[in-house]
């Protein structure tokens, strides 16, 4: 029987530690799992709806993008999954009833935990000015009050439409075709906050802003590199993929400042032999010092050109540009100032380089811990360098794998949700749909906030996602959200950013994936497209959670009927009553999607085009891959200071919090924690168990402050240390991001460490 959700918020001031494991996966993780389910959705709803995660005629977990294999399970999720699943599936309802007994300054003083575990929205909510409680409004009045705010401002422009990954295909390709057609490319994503990097040096180098490998490339790769990612609670089921890659052959080195227990030891719940033994994953850990990627990939570039034979004379000649410059650079790295940099020893570097040379095939693998930096775009940059060296890219077991967090943030962009989006795009909408799409670049979520903080944008509409909780700077987000004149969410469960509103504020409650979606009388499905590139349906089959729930893409084309009016020549009501209207659309706009209904609606779906993997041609301006050759760069940690990486526990997924442990790193009941070498805790004078403000320093002299975080002695990095987000995001500068890309710096934060007033 499903439980009630929490009437008061759970005390957190007393975190209880133990000591981190080694293992992950396993009976552990099964009986966690099921056991949120369970409380969540009750015994039978939980065992119906889980078998359908992730199946070829199911629906897509909400959670991660890691693609599926061909032939799956019929437990096809890990324990992730499953809670994710349970928290869009869940029985408990949010009400009108529930806001008239809570006003928003209420809502506003309860943790993220609770306001997601009072369960799913139903009804659309409206906050007028002034008001102290939202109050139930019908969809017909929601959509005026939007036009009546976009009616009146001076310029689209002064509209910002944020988009979360959770957002399908067909919902996406529609939102920013209402932007474009209302004139505004201010499309920011939360793309702009993770791999955005990725996508940056990934263009440059190689000509496409994906990955280049495909599941069965892991499986028959000799050495698998991860990089600044712990896949054990981020993608689990990753895990099955790098146990089949050790099964094959590979070996496995993991890069990160902290020991994870995912990469440790896997026990996969899915074989008796896998439950009692168990696979060691990791041949060789690189405990990096954080920021030291760059230098670890530059300095094992300038071993592999100083070994005879180590480079691929014929593919670097045939396929490359701009070899010489980077070897010249390369070759004068500085072995002292490159183990400064790591924090490693020279034998730990040189027993990888003799990994790297008895590799044939190579996969790097990284996700935030190489994205969130000043200088992340020239990492990825040398990560592509080591890789074209050996000719690691466009052939079967090798290739660039950024791991995508959100279900289909990588489909997202794909659909156009871009605030740079290319000149050809727009040429193909244009053709398409008869309009004349802005031509000037939008806002990014750092520059979005800008522009509220200043007063530049004034209406915020975000299709899913918790944006105050997600973004940088918590202080300065909030204060510039508060500055809007409405912001509107739509949303499946409570969070923060309904809280933190503008003058007027809307809740615009929708399905979920888990949820039938019946338009014109007709069931319909949407697609996604996973981390390698895949695209395939799917398709909920639970009762949405109330009558009065919208999807997405019928939320989008209300709007824009009601917004554009008469004078919009897009069949917005066409496209509503049958979402393979949306897909024919799609096929003559995308490059990759022709005949997207026929071969979407094949088992499994299909992959969609990549020149560098598939025929090893780059799409650059160049036309051959590049080398670059950027110098190297890492933090410089002060005296007394502390280099702090923002990272999620295991009871959490993005700034969902499930729970109040993170089981394998030994923190149960609490999340104001602080992981910090011993040494340097000693070296500080901070005793394990004591409490601490987090105060950050940056160069525009502003003190953001975390207070009453207990110090947990860790086994991290020398010089480094970590908590969790987004308790941690008041702490990262709005104005620290990435050189290019423009993420926000999370990964590289640099704190002092003050005795709590709570101590």
């Amino acid at each position: 029987m499903a439980r009630k959700p929490p009437k008061s918020d759970p005390v957190q001031d007393a975190p209880q530690v133990a000591e981190p494991k080694h293992v992950a996966v396993g009976l552990p993780a099964i009986g966690h799992g099921l056991r949120m389910a369970q409380q969540q959705m009750g015994t039978r709803r939980a065992t119906l709806t889980l078998l359908r995660v992730n199946q070829k005629d199911g629906f897509d977990c909400p959670g991660c993008a890691w693609p599926e294999p061909d032939h799956r399970s019929p437990a096809e999720f890990c324990e992730n999954g499953a809670k994710a699943v349970a928290e869009e599936a869940t029985l408990r309802r949010v009400t009108p009833e529930f806001f008239a007994a809570h006003p928003v300054a209420d809502l506003a003083g309860r943790s993220g935990y609770w306001l997601g575990q009072q369960g799913r929205l139903t009804h659309p909510m409206y906050l007028p000015e002034g008001a102290e409680h939202y109050e139930p409004v019908t969809w017909e009045r929601a959509f005026d009050i939007v036009a009546e705010e976009i009616t009146a401002l001076g310029s689209p422009d002064e509209a910002v439409f944020y988009t979360s990954g959770r957002t399908s295909n067909e919902a996406a390709f529609l939102y920013q075709l209402f932007a474009r057609e209302l004139g505004t490319n201010n499309l920011p994503d939360c793309s702009n906050m993770c791999h955005e990097s990725s996508g940056s040096a990934l263009s440059e180098t190689i000509g496409v802003g994906k990955g280049s490998v495909l599941l069965e490339d892991l499986h028959q790769a000799d050495l698998i590199i991860v990089a600044g990612q712990n896949p054990g609670t981020n993608h689990p089921r990753m895990l099955t993929a790098l146990e089949k890659a050790k099964a094959n052959g590979a070996r496995i080195i993991s890069v990160n400042p902290l020991p994870e227990a995912g990469l440790e030891r896997f026990k996969n719940p899915q074989t008796a032999r896998g439950l009692t033994v168990g696979a060691t994953l990791t041949d060789l850990f690189l405990q990096i010092r954080i920021g030291g990627d760059q230098a670890l990939f530059r300095l094992l570039n300038r071993l592999i050109l100083e070994t005879e034979g180590a480079v691929d004379e014929a593919f670097v000649g045939e396929h490359t540009h701009g070899f010489e410059e980077f070897a010249a650079a390369a070759r004068t790295t500085d072995w002292d100032e490159m183990l400064r940099a790591t924090g490693l020893t020279r034998t730990e570097v040189e027993r990888a380089l003799r990994m790297v040379l008895d590799s044939e095939r190579t996969v790097v693998c990284w996700a935030m811990g190489l994205t969130q930096h000043k200088h992340s775009v020239p990492t990825i940059r040398e990560v592509v360098n080591f890789l074209l060296l050996r000719g690691n890219i466009g052939r079967p077991g090798a290739g660039v794998c950024p791991v995508r967090g959100h279900s289909n943030v990588q489909g997202d962009r794909t659909m156009g949700i871009f605030e740079r989006p290319a000149p050809a795009f727009l040429d193909a909408l244009e053709k398409e749909f008869g309009f004349a799409p802005p031509r000037e670049h939008g806002y990014d979520v750092v520059r979005a906030i800008r522009a509220l903080r200043d007063g530049a944008a004034k209406v915020f509409f975000a299709m899913g996602g918790n944006f105050v909780s997600a973004s940088p700077d918590t202080e300065v987000t909030e204060a510039a959200m508060r500055r809007a004149r409405l912001t509107v969410h739509v949303s499946t469960k409570l969070n923060r950013s309904h809280v933190v509103t503008g003058a007027r504020a809307l809740i615009l409650p929708t399905l979920g994936r888990t949820e039938r979606d019946v338009q014109g009388g007709s069931e319909q499905f949407v697609t996604v497209e996973d981390s390698m590139g895949m695209v395939h349906a799917s398709r909920g089959r639970l009762e949405p959670a109330g009558p009065r729930l919208l999807s997405e893409p019928a939320i989008v084309c209300r709007l824009a009927r009601r917004v554009l009016g008469e004078g919009s020549r897009t069949p917005w009501e066409a496209f509503e009553k049958d979402y393979g209207t949306i897909r024919d659309r799609i096929a003559r706009v995308i490059p990759g999607f022709e005949d997207f209904n026929a071969r979407v609606a094949r088992p499994g779906g299909f992959v969609l085009p990549h020149a560098p993997r598939d025929e090893r041609r780059f799409p650059t301006a160049t036309g051959k891959a590049n080398f670059t050759a950027a110098p190297v760069e890492f933090p410089e940690l002060p005296e007394g200071r502390l280099l702090l990486q923002t990272l999620r526990s295991h009871d959490q997924y993005n700034t969902t919090i499930y729970g109040l442990d993170d089981r394998y790193r030994g923190i149960r009941n609490g999340r104001r924690v602080v992981l910090v070498n011993p040494q340097d805790a000693r070296e500080l004078k901070v005793a394990d168990g004591s409490y601490v403000d987090l105060v950050s320093e940056w160069r525009d002299g502003v003190e953001r402050r975390a207070p009453g975080f207990r110090v947990v002695h860790y086994p991290t990095a020398r010089g480094c240390a970590a908590a969790y987000y987004p308790e941690t995001n008041v702490l990262v500068p709005l104005d620290a991001t990435a050189d290019t890309s423009n993420t926000p710096a999370s990964k590289s934060v640099v704190v002092r460490l003050e005795q709590s007033a709570t101590d």
